[in-house]
């Protein structure tokens, strides 16, 4: 459908320009319309009527702060001197608001079109160069008042002050100002502002201020504007109160007039504009070569991380607590098993939940176990598993360096719990590391360079004097920290893999594959009980040698220490003392020193001699001997046992608190079942029940693609022809809702049935089954059976109406449609 709307200009309306918003809208082309709703998508929730609902919806409070929140500081600062500007405010009033009286900077000359274009384009500011106008929600937003200062830090205007004042007390300050009286208030506010907005009339106003009262102007002329005064104020402040230059608001408080401030700041409204971002600069350089291979490394040691959080909660996950979310002993202990800290273990905690890897079991003691997705994600290639994690990471809206932090309720945020979600997160990572993509390989800047240019593009709130760092600038600084652990970045550069993981994972796995160090099926044995591993292991040769070794140290090259403990718990596991020379020999590129071969045969030697069963327990021994030694000794005396026979004890306690308290006695007794067997104790791995990786919490609604802004804007354009299109006049009375045609029966039959024979187009009104009204502009195209098929021009689609449902019919002036 093309309408005589579609190609009409920006300024719409009439030759003076539009009188409503909803005007402008609708002299908008349609991409300059989908471009509105492109970049305020909460105005399509539900699709707008019309342009006139479409413009109500972008005036409304909630829809106006968030479009304010997503401009950039200099479109801010021109939105802030609109507000303080005569509304309507010629494009030269707001370029001198921008300038004051100095000589045009021209980078604001440059940039001033841009940001009027993209208030503009937002429907913040509507109307012809020479009646700009921001939105009144804006200007109520924005602009000060008697109760709060502008962003700017101007306060009220003098009319808006002296509202209340009486007649007698305006005319005292206009006569010690050096004005004529004059007849009424209103011009007597009119004269006081004329004063003050002359330059050269109120420099000669000033020249006679005392010095005590020039100091109290410049205190106050930046803002906050506000100020407080006794019953019997100081001469110097009693002059500026006469002449008006600090106006009463409430007794007590005083405040400097926007128009008295202009002049003391030569007419800027800012301090310092900033029409361009803040340079990226100056560049710390590094090797393009060292910050990949590095970065690799890190990659590395993230997926070996991950693999280790969650290999220590399959047999033994931490509890989930009452509220949700991760016990601080349980953060301790995990971040003391990976060796980092506690905000690390935080992070890796909550990457592996992100990324469907983690999840609550669900169970009665419910705990946190690997998922079932956990199984997949072992076996594929390391830089296919890493593009789970960073991809993972750079959509995830859960923000772990919230851990250990209060909520608005003093109440302790944990780790994995239901109230670390913070919807920007995903934004800010993706711009962070946009930002670095843009500098050349290798370069970084200083983190609050980055930073900086973060808050110009998008300027925070004001927050209170006792509140932390904005939200987007510690979202960044974790960004950046944790781009550092997953290896995304390294020394602040950004990484190849990181570079292409923004437009191209796949082919960030693709460059990171080369780059990842080739795991070793050898480690180095030494003669002092350790085991140097110069590198990252195999999976199966890692798993084994945690099972029969101690980490000691981690590093480039991670130390293995062999004791008795260990060994004892590699016997555990099913393993011989045989099958232990066999794996030491296999997989040592140096041979098996002597202490450690004596060390494995010595404790299995002495490993499962006594057998430990159900009595309460029982212990039995070939070596009479060695019971009776038990027996003596008096560190036995809490296990009460008895002997049963020569090579069998009774003990008064469960099985595993025998098998402690002997291995306690220095002894190394092994569990049998009930058939004699030693049992292995080997932990059972558990999983979770199929779970899905958590949804990131939405930042408002999503950006619409390009089929959804094209239906909208029809559907838009097709209601706003509907609700303004001509009618010809019909007999029936003007309806009662002031919007539905209303026709009898027949009446609608009949317009219908010829506009079907005209091929005209009609407007009508039409309730549908759940009694929502609507008025529609269709085509007829054929009446048969109670049924009007015809095309809906709001629709954009062929459609059957019930005839019992359409309210009334009105045929369309000519030339509409």
């Amino acid at each position: 459908m093309t309408t005589s709307r579609e190609n009409g200009s920006t300024g719409g309306g009439t030759a003076a320009g539009p009188r409503t918003l909803a005007e402008e809208l609708r002299g908008r082309p349609d991409d300059a319309l989908a471009d509105l709703l492109r970049a305020r998508p909460d105005l399509l929730s539900p699709v707008p009527g019309d342009l006139t609902q479409l413009a109500t919806r972008a005036a409304t409070r909630a829809s106006v702060v968030r479009a304010l929140d997503r401009l950039d500081r200099f479109a801010l600062q021109v939105a802030e001197a609109l507000a303080v500007a005569p509304d309507p405010c010629p494009y030269g009033t707001l370029a001198a608001l921008m300038n004051g009286d100095r000589p045009d900077d021209p980078r604001v000359a440059a940039e001033l079109p841009r940001a009027v274009a993209t208030l503009r384009e937002t429907a913040l500011v509507w109307g012809g160069e020479d009646r700009l106008r921001l939105v009144r929600t804006a200007r109520e937003l924005l602009a000060p008042s008697a109760g709060h200062p502008s962003p700017t830090g101007l306060g009220p205007a003098v009319a808006e002050v002296t509202a209340g004042m009486s007649p007698g007390r305006l005319q005292a300050i206009i006569a010690a100002a050096g004005l004529p009286a004059t007849h009424d208030p209103v011009t007597a506010v009119a004269a006081l502002t004329s004063l003050f907005e002359d330059r050269e009339r109120m420099a000669a106003l000033l020249a006679d201020a005392p010095a005590e009262s020039l100091a109290v102007l410049g205190k106050l002329q930046w803002g906050p504007p506000y100020g407080t005064v006794t019953a019997t104020p100081a001469p110097h402040l009693r002059w500026l109160l006469d002449r008006g230059l600090l106006l009463t608001v409430t007794p007590g408080n005083v405040v400097l007039p926007r128009e008295a401030a202009l002049h003391l700041r030569a007419g800027r409204a800012h301090r310092a504009t900033e029409p361009v971002a803040p340079d990226l600069a100056p560049l710390i350089e590094h090797s393009p070569q060292v910050v990949d291979a590095t970065a690799a490394g890190a990659a590395f040691t993230a997926l070996t991380t991950v693999e280790e959080l969650l290999a220590d909660w399959e047999t033994a996950g931490p509890l989930v607590l009452r509220a949700g979310g991760l016990s601080v002993r349980d953060l301790k202990r995990a971040a003391t098993r990976l060796d980092t800290t506690e905000t690390a273990a935080a992070f890796w905690a909550e990457l592996a939940y992100a990324a469907g890897l983690l999840a609550s079991d669900g169970d009665v003691d419910e705990r946190y176990a690997p998922t079932p997705a956990y199984d997949d994600w072992l076996p594929l290639p390391a830089e296919r598993r890493w593009l789970r994690l960073a991809t993972a990471w750079l959509a995830m809206t859960r923000t772990p360096g919230l851990t250990g932090e209060k909520d608005a309720k003093g109440r302790t945020l944990a780790a994995l719990g239901p109230d670390l979600d913070r919807s920007p997160a995903p934004e800010v990572r993706r711009r962070v590391l946009t930002l670095l993509a843009g500098l050349p390989a290798g370069a970084s800047v200083a983190e609050e360079t980055l930073l900086a240019r973060l808050r110009w593009e998008r300027p925070p709130r004001p927050a209170a004097p006792d509140a932390p760092e904005d939200t987007r600038s510690r979202l960044a600084r974790w960004a950046l920290a944790e781009a550092e652990l997953l290896g995304v970045t390294n020394r602040g550069a950004l990484s190849a893999p990181g570079r292409a993981l923004l437009d191209a994972p796949d082919r960030a796995a693709g460059l990171l594959a080369p780059l990842l160090p080739e795991p070793l099926d050898h480690v180095l044995l030494q003669a002092d009980l350790t085991a140097v591993a110069p590198g990252p292991l195999r999976r199966p040769l890692a798993q084994a040698l945690a099972v029969l070794a101690d980490i000691e140290s981690k590093g480039g090259a991670t130390v293995y220490r062999f004791t008795p403990e260990s060994v004892r718990r590699a016997l555990d596991a099913g393993r011989t003392a045989a099958d232990l020379h066999a794996f030491l020999t296999a997989h040592s590129r140096t041979p098996v020193p002597q202490p450690l071969a004596y060390l494995v045969d010595d404790v299995a030697r002495r490993h499962g001699r006594l057998r430990v069963g159900a009595a309460s327990s029982y212990l039995r021994c070939d070596d009479e001997a060695v019971l009776g030694e038990i027996l003596a000794d008096r560190r036995s005396a809490p296990l009460r046992l008895r002997r049963l026979a020569g090579t069998v004890l009774a003990a008064q306690v469960a099985p595993d608190a025998l098998l402690e308290g002997l291995r306690a006695m220095g002894y190394a007794p092994a569990a049998e079942s009930a058939e004699g067997d030693v049992v292995v104790s080997r932990a059972d791995a558990h999983r979770t029940p199929p779970r899905t990786a958590p949804a990131p919490v939405p930042d408002g609604p999503p950006v619409p693609d390009a089929t959804l802004l094209g239906a909208a804007v029809r559907a838009v354009r097709a209601g706003d022809l509907a609700a303004t299109a001509e009618r010809k006049p019909v007999a029936a009375p003007a309806p009662a809702d002031g919007g539905l045609p209303r026709t009898t029966s027949a009446d609608t039959l009949a317009t219908v049935q010829a506009a079907v024979l005209t091929g005209a187009a009609v407007w009508i009104g039409y309730v549908n089954a759940e009694g929502a009204a609507s008025q529609r502009v269709i085509a007829p195209i054929r009446v048969e059976g109670g049924f009007v098929t015809a095309y809906d021009h709001t629709a954009d689609e062929v459609r059957t109406y019930p005839l019992h449902r359409i309210t009334g019919v009105a045929e369309l002036a000519d030339d509409v449609v």
